[in-house]
């Protein structure tokens, strides 16, 4: 099972980031798209969009797949058939908690 408290607006892992685990970013989720690597152009264009769409990740945003996506995330070729898994995975994690009784709040 995934653990989705470690997956980026764009579908990456921070947990697993080589960055990260090296000091040079301290993760997209915990300084809120502001990392080192988009300081130029501000925010990370993809978490902003998943903030304002008030989502967690692109695969669970109702407009998903939009034709941003694929230029946003431009290192990913394969970003709609990723998001579209972890959504899916998303989706299973979710029906397992509603099932076994436990009650997240922020659903």
């Amino acid at each position: 099972m995934i653990d989705f408290s470690n997956i980026t607006a764009c579908g990456e892992c921070c947990a697993s980031c080589e960055k990260k685990g090296k000091g040079i970013c301290s993760g997209c989720i915990e300084l809120d798209g502001y990392v080192q690597e988009w300081a130029q152009s501000g925010r990370c264009k993809i978490h902003a969009c998943t903030r304002e769409h008030g989502v967690q990740l692109c695969g669970l945003c109702k407009e998903f797949p939009c034709e941003r996506l694929p230029q946003i995330v431009s290192w990913n070729p394969n970003i709609i058939e990723h998001m579209s898994n972890l959504r899916n995975e998303y989706n299973k994690t979710k029906r397992k908690i509603r099932s076994s009784g436990v009650i997240n709040n922020n659903e």
